[in-house]
């Protein structure tokens, strides 16, 4: 996982906006995050450079290697080219007003609404924004874990108090858990999904994230908005939330 550093007075804000991960330093932080992959925690704090979705990115113990291509290489650049083939199919079946996502290369896919923007955010695999609304924003994590299935890390409830006061809002913010849900999809992936709000000084941000494993990976989508716009939006988040789904 890459870290994610915010400069200025306004970092609780911007942080918050683009639902980024805010890891602490503290000892409950770093046994729950050891709970999803025992290195967790120390990886947060090696910072790495981001890209574009559909680019192809060497993991990290091939980032020494020589220049020449490699099989892996090859192999994803035929997959994020078929991802990328695919495009105007999948578009034709979201439904009227959004648009899809899709990570060939790390499985997952899910809907955005239509004009949100593209932005890079260290940290996330992917974050799509209102231009507008800025606390109107989806962003996807992607970490490693040696867990099999998310009842190995906590029930639902657990899973979601410890993301909520450790890892998806910043520590100048009130954390309030509203829900948790359990569900599964045709291919048997289970996942936890949750809602919560963040309280800052100036503003309230409510959320939703779905959470799930696959292939040794641990996904977190978020999308949210500002308290004060969730009737209006409430519903198309949702969509948002409720599409995201691993394709292994």
């Amino acid at each position: 996982m890459q870290s994610c550093t915010v400069v200025g007075a306004a970092a609780p804000q911007v942080a918050a906006c683009l639902g980024q991960h805010r890891l602490a330093k503290s000892g409950a932080q770093h046994q729950f995050a050891a709970k999803i992959h025992p290195q967790f925690s120390k990886s947060v704090s090696k910072p790495s450079s981001t890209s574009k979705r559909a680019c192809v990115v060497a993991s990290s113990d091939e980032t020494t290697a020589a220049p020449s291509t490699t099989r892996r290489e090859i192999l994803l650049g035929a997959a994020t080219a078929l991802s990328l083939a695919a495009l105007p199919a999948q578009a034709a079946n979201a439904p009227a007003g959004f648009k899809v996502s899709e990570d060939a290369s790390e499985g997952f896919k899910f809907l955005y609404p239509f004009g949100w923007e593209e932005v890079s955010v260290k940290g996330q695999k992917v974050v799509y924004k209102d231009v507008i609304e800025p606390l109107e924003s989806v962003s996807v994590t992607v970490i490693g874990t040696e867990k099999e299935k998310l009842s190995e890390i906590g029930s639902p409830q657990e899973v979601a108090q410890n993301l909520i006061d450790q890892v998806l809002t910043s520590p100048t913010q009130e954390p309030k858990l509203l829900s948790v849900n359990e569900k599964s999809d045709g291919n048997g992936k289970t996942y936890y999904q949750f809602e919560y709000t963040a309280k800052s000084r100036n503003f309230t941000r409510h959320a939703l994230t779905t959470v799930g494993i696959s292939r040794g990976k641990f996904y977190t989508l978020t999308t949210g908005a500002n308290e004060r716009r969730w009737n209006k939006v409430n519903n198309k988040l949702r969509t948002v939330v409720d599409s995201f789904s691993l394709a292994y």
